[in-house]
């Protein structure tokens, strides 16, 4: 069962791994707004740096928004690997309005 992931208003942000190579990760990334959604690939180092393979093409501010998302996932990175945690999590979920 598919789930509707449009948010009534604002964006929702999905980070979905689809490589992970230690100290990297490749994330599938999608911007979901009410009407639309937009899609690129984001490429995630544990030295807290991230960068979008190519722009998505939302609108506004919100690839800018899904690229500080990506570094706050890839500067905690160390911190999950000293907590025993996994590194990159499988999937990240955020909603902002």
């Amino acid at each position: 069962m598919s789930r509707n992931l449009h948010p009534t208003e604002g964006a929702r942000f999905l980070l979905q791994r689809t490589v992970e190579d230690g100290a990297r990760a490749t994330y599938k990334v999608s911007i979901y707004t009410p009407d639309a959604v937009f899609s690129s690939t984001a490429s995630l180092a544990e030295d807290g740096t991230a960068a979008l393979v190519a722009p998505t093409s939302a609108p506004g501010d919100l690839d800018e928004r899904l690229t500080n998302l990506a570094k706050l996932v890839a500067r905690d990175a160390p911190k999950r690997r000293e907590d025993g945690l996994a590194v990159w999590p499988a999937r990240i979920m955020r909603w902002r309005k």
